[in-house]
């Protein structure tokens, strides 16, 4: 109400809100669009369902579905896509009608409060309207004495400013479906078919069972154990033959005929399909290759050489140099000892007298008693020469000590490297050469054999460089093996002939090296000698230390008379 009583009109020209009619040109507008959508949706439904078998489940008129037989997938997805189609075309009618927004009341002021509005329309000088910006602040300080401040911008949905309808309508989000052309999976250029095939794709049918004919395993088993019984025939066939001694004898060269090459090498056998290289695929891309990308490093380990170089040997002095370092290190040990006396840590020594510095250190006591200085003398000179002779015994070693220290150092040989010699030797019957052949492999502890046979002698040592080294001198340069001995007591020089090698004159008797290398491990436990009448015992026993194959090549090798 203004100043003279009467109501004040409201912006859109009416007198007030509640005065406003209900069934405006705005509702009629409303429901005649939503008439015009849904036309257009049973249109399109039913252009929808003509392109399709027609069910026999149809809609009734009145709005219930009458029983019907069971429907195929295809009809069952016709109906779907109907159903969604309607549901769609609801939903954009819906969205096309404008919501229906309820009048904005008119603020009603009191007589004595001045009314916004007129603030706004305050004149300036020439009757000019104020600025923008003016009168924003002119309406907040109106509304501040009221005692609400109303920011300039909008917080939240319930601050907002009221739109008047002077500026343009915000743009509403579109939160409706999209049209029925996009859910067409002809016209939606997003459709992925394999989801509709899984969807349509028939029940897995369960694989019948397959059951193994009767007694399938059992031939399997029979097949094995007759394969077994076979191999180990052909081992009691070869064992048999060897211990006869006929199979060397006919097949000598057997032992050193070369290996026939397999059919496919086990490095190749995880990549070719066939157990043969027949196949030219290689199983490189396939899912059970064993080629992967993958890379594996080896554990870098010490060349197995190195630790068989001996250790660098100090450099030699000349004598003159010698000298020095004795003169030197003994000058430095009387330093220490006199610094050791001057600090009372030790006493002084008593003075060494001899018979030459007698007089001049004894003085008038010499002179005096010179018998009894002169037995002194001897005495102190007798006792010196022996705390001499007693500290050079208290450094010698044991004897089990010496042999504590022989065992360490022959451990430490053999740890650089296993050496191994093979020696053939026509005749044993002097017993000295056994003798010397035992005694020192026993003392330079190396392992092995030695066979004694009626054709001739094998020996076969094996230890460290340094052992086999002098063992090696021994055979080939210090025994004199054409040396005769006559027969000991008890024994027939014929028959020791016969036990001990090839019944030969004592000058053609030699030493023959068959062969020298190096071994991974020792084949024996200790060194023993055997006798063995026939080659098929000697073959029998060096097989437990695998060094049958010497005993062949020693019998294959022929001595060359010199």
């Amino acid at each position: 109400m203004d100043s003279s009583g009467r109501k004040r009109p409201a912006a859109d020209g009416t007198t007030s809100p509640a005065k406003r009619p209900k069934g405006g040109p705005d509702q009629e507008r409303i429901q005649k669009m939503m008439a015009e959508a849904r036309a257009k949706a049973a249109a399109k439904a039913a252009e929808l369902s003509a392109s399709r078998p027609v069910s026999s489940a149809s809609a009734s008129p009145a709005g219930t579905s009458a029983p019907a037989a069971p429907l195929s997938a295809a009809e069952r997805m016709a109906a779907l896509r109907s159903r969604i189609a309607n549901a769609v075309s609801r939903s954009t009618a819906n969205a096309a009608a404008p919501p229906i927004t309820k009048p904005t009341p008119t603020p009603v002021y009191r007589r004595d409060e001045p009314d916004p509005e007129d603030a706004s329309k305050a004149r300036g000088g020439l009757d000019i309207g104020l600025h923008p910006a003016l009168l924003g602040d002119s309406m907040d300080s109106g509304s501040s004495r009221r005692g609400k401040v109303q920011p300039k911008f909008a917080t939240t949905m319930a601050n907002r400013r009221v739109d008047t309808g002077k500026g343009k309508p915000k743009k509403q989000l579109d939160l409706s479906l999209p049209p029925v052309d996009l859910v067409d999976p002809t016209k939606n250029p997003y459709y992925d078919p394999n989801i509709a095939a899984k969807s349509l794709q028939p029940r897995r049918i369960a694989k019948n069972l397959h059951f193994n004919e009767k007694g399938k395993y059992i031939e399997q088993a029979n097949a094995l154990r007759r394969q077994a019984a076979l191999e180990e025939m052909k081992k009691r066939i070869a064992m048999a033959a060897r211990k006869v001694g006929i199979d060397e004898d006919m097949h000598a060269d057997k032992a050193f005929a070369p290996q026939e090459p397999p059919t496919i090498e086990w490095w190749d056998q995880g990549l070719l399909p066939t157990p043969d290289y027949s196949s030219d695929s290689l199983k490189i891309d396939t899912p059970d290759t064993i080629v992967t990308v993958y890379i594996q490093h080896p554990i870098q380990i010490e060349p197995p050489q190195d630790k068989h170089i001996p250790a660098p040997k100090p450099l030699p002095l000349t004598h003159k140099e010698q000298k020095k370092v004795r003169r030197q290190r003994r000058a430095a040990e009387q330093k220490e000892m006199q610094a050791k006396i001057r600090l009372g840590l030790e006493p002084p020594p008593p003075p060494k007298i001899k018979k030459s510095n007698m007089m001049r250190v004894l003085g008038e006591e010499a002179v005096r008693d010179p018998t009894a200085v002169e037995a002194r003398v001897n005495k102190e000179i007798r006792e010196r020469e022996e705390n001499h002779l007693a500290a050079n015994e208290g450094r010698k070693l044991t004897k089990e000590q010496r042999l504590e220290k022989l065992a360490i150092n022959q451990e430490k040989d053999v740890a650089k490297g296993i050496q191994c010699l093979v020696f053939r030797i026509e005749s044993l019957a002097n017993g000295r050469h056994r003798f010397k052949i035992n005694k020192n492999a026993e003392q330079l502890g190396l392992t092995g054999i030695c066979i004694h046979s009626p054709k001739f002698n094998l020996v076969i040592v094996e230890g460290g460089s340094y052992a086999v080294t002098k063992y090696k001198k021994l055979m080939m340069n210090r025994i004199e093996w054409t040396e005769d001995a006559a027969p000991q007591e008890g024994e027939e020089e014929g028959a020791e002939k016969l036990s001990y090698g090839a019944t030969i004159a004592a000058d053609k008797n030699k030493c023959t090296l068959v062969w020298e290398g190096e071994l991974k491990q020792k084949g024996f436990r200790k060194f023993s000698a055997e006798r063995c009448p026939t080659d098929a015992m000697a073959k029998e026993r060096l097989e437990r230390g695998k060094m049958e194959y010497m005993w062949t090549q020693a019998k294959n090798m022929v001595p060359k008379d010199e």
